[in-house]
C-alpha cells in the first residue's frame, strides 16, 4: 500500500493524509491535498535495504513538503544463489 504523508512543521513524515493501492492513486491525492510541484523517486540505498519505494514530494525551490511511502515485500528467491 502507498501511504501519504505531509510535512506537519516539525516531521516530513508527520500528518497521515491517506493509504492508496496505485501509485498514481497516491499522487494523485497528494497533488490534491499537498499542491506539491515536483516528485522525485529516491535512489538511496538505505531504503532499498529496508524494502521500502519513497517519492519526496517538494516545492520548486527543493523545500520537502511531504511523502510518498510503500513498503515492499522481499520475494523468496532474491537471496538464494543460481544453481545453473
Amino acid at each position: 500500500m502507498w501511504k501519504v504523508y505531509k510535512w506537519d512543521g516539525h516531521y516530513i513524515q508527520g500528518e497521515f493524509i491517506s493509504e492508496h493501492s496505485t501509485e498514481k492513486a497516491a499522487l494523485a491525492k497528494a497533488k490534491k491535498k499537498i499542491n506539491y510541484s515536483r516528485a522525485v523517486k529516491s535512489k538511496l540505498q538505505a531504503f532499498k535495504q529496508r524494502n521500502e519505494i519513497v517519492i519526496w514530494l517538494q516545492e520548486k525551490d527543493g523545500t520537502p513538503m511531504g511523502l510518498i511511502i510503500k513498503k515492499t515485500r522481499k520475494k523468496k528467491g532474491d537471496a538464494m544463489a543460481s544453481t545453473e
